[in-house]
C-alpha cells in the first residue's frame, strides 16, 4: 500500500508540496511500520533516518502529509492518533481493548452495519469509519494479571 519511497519527492511536489528532510523521514517511518505507529513511535523511527528531528517537526510532518492524502489518521477512543500509508480505500481498523495494537479490516460484506445514515443533516457524507474492538491474540494468550 501507500506510495513507493522511490517516487516519493515526485509524489510531494505533484501534491503541492516541498519536498524536505522531515516530510521524507516521516513519511518513511510510517510506510516502515509494522501497524499503525503513534507519534512517538514515528518520532523514533524518523529520528534514526535523519538524526535531530523536533517533535513538532513530525507533527507538521504528519498534518501535511494528512492533509494531501499521503497518510491517513486514525484516533481510536482512547488512544493516541495513529498513522498509516494505506489511504483511498474503504477500510477499517480492529483495536485491542488491553494493549492498542490496531489492524487494517477490508471493506465489510454480507451483513453490514448502518454506513448511510437516515438523515444527513444537508451534508455531503463522503466516508464512514467503522471500529471493531475486542482482545487481540497476544493479550488473549497473556496470563491473567
Amino acid at each position: 500500500m501507500g506510495i513507493d519511497v522511490d517516487h516519493l519527492p515526485a509524489e510531494l511536489r505533484a501534491r503541492g508540496l516541498r519536498v524536505t528532510a522531515p516530510r521524507l523521514a516521516v513519511y518513511r517511518a510510517v510506510a516502515q511500520s509494522a501497524g499503525h505507529p503513534d507519534v512517538e513511535e514515528i518520532a523514533t523511527r524518523a529520528r534514526a533516518l535523519i538524526g535531530s528531528l523536533s517533535t513538532q517537526a513530525v507533527y507538521d510532518a504528519l498534518r501535511a502529509l494528512s492533509a494531501v492524502g499521503m497518510l491517513r489518521r486514525i484516533e481510536p477512543a482512547g488512544s493516541p492518533a495513529r498513522f498509516e500509508t494505506r489511504v483511498g480505500d474503504n477500510h477499517h481498523h480492529v483495536v485491542c481493548r488491553i494493549c492498542g495494537t490496531a489492524q487494517d479490516v477490508d471493506c465489510l460484506v454480507g451483513q453490514e452495519p448502518c454506513l448511510t445514515p437516515a438523515d444527513a443533516g444537508g451534508f455531503l457524507v463522503d466516508e464512514a469509519e467503522v471500529t471493531f474492538w475486542g482482545i487481540c491474540p497476544r493479550c488473549q494468550a497473556a496470563p491473567a494479571s
